[in-house]
């Protein structure tokens, strides 16, 4: 798992790129504070090398709580910025700070 952060200079955006090398999942998406933990509104994009990709736009100067769905199971980022509790979630979420 990976995650690239590309800064525009122009605007306040940062556009983030997850990959997930999965070969065996067949469907993965980022659930997360930024899009009201909604699997289907960021899917992730099969490659032929068994990677999964997606970018997302998200406004710089902010902190994002986040996590993958990986075939109906979450998953934490382990190059996330950090980890925080959850009380809905009776688990920790993958933190990422613009």
């Amino acid at each position: 798992m990976a995650i690239k952060k590309q800064f525009l200079k122009s605007k306040p955006i940062c556009k983030v790129t997850f990959t997930v090398l999965a070969k065996e999942a067949h469907q993965i998406s980022v659930v997360g504070s930024f899009n009201e933990w909604n699997a289907a509104s960021t899917p992730l994009k099969k490659l032929k090398n068994g990677t999964f990709k997606g970018t997302v736009d998200l406004e710089t100067n902010n902190s994002y709580e986040f996590k993958y769905l990986i075939d109906g199971a979450y998953v934490n980022e382990e190059q996330a910025d950090g980890y925080v509790w959850s009380d809905f979630a009776g688990a920790e979420n993958s933190v990422l700070k613009l």
